[in-house]
């Protein structure tokens, strides 16, 4: 009896120290393979649909990102007058088209590898991802 005492408090105490460690770090390459499978699952895409429309969305998605960064950058410069600022809203204006712009573009491109059911599943699915990552994000900070 006093092993199975000694063996659940020591399980009790893993478990407690395991629970208390801090949020794991962020790992691109993982967050990319859950994006990808969630939408794969999501939309239904076929593994051969999948080998062609994973590619063209890994490119969007380089690209998208390199815009986002350079919207950090603009949000991050320091502004000291009016003309600046007028500067810093008209670029911010214009990255936005642009990436508005490239959704649009490959957007087209997934309708030449999917059909238009599934590349509206696939939209579907990327946002309700970024909705569910967020909401999931934002509990783990309350705690």
């Amino acid at each position: 009896m006093k092993k199975l005492s000694i063996t659940i408090v020591c399980l009790l105490v893993t478990m407690m120290a395991f629970a208390q460690e801090g949020p794991m770090k962020f790992s691109p390459e993982k967050f990319k393979a859950d994006l990808q499978e969630f939408i794969v699952k999501e939309a239904k895409l076929t593994p051969q649909e999948a080998a062609k429309f994973l590619p063209l969305f890994g490119e969007m998605h380089d690209k998208q990102r390199a815009i986002y960064a350079r919207q950090r950058e603009l949000r991050m410069k320091p502004l000291t007058d009016e003309a600046g600022y007028k500067d810093a809203i008209k670029k911010a204006d214009q990255m936005d088209l642009e990436l508005k712009t490239l959704q649009q573009t490959y957007h087209n491109k997934f309708l030449n590898v999917l059909p238009a059911s599934k590349v509206f599943e696939v939209i579907k699915a990327e946002d309700r991802f970024y909705r569910d990552m967020w909401k999931h994000w934002g509990h783990k900070k309350r705690r």
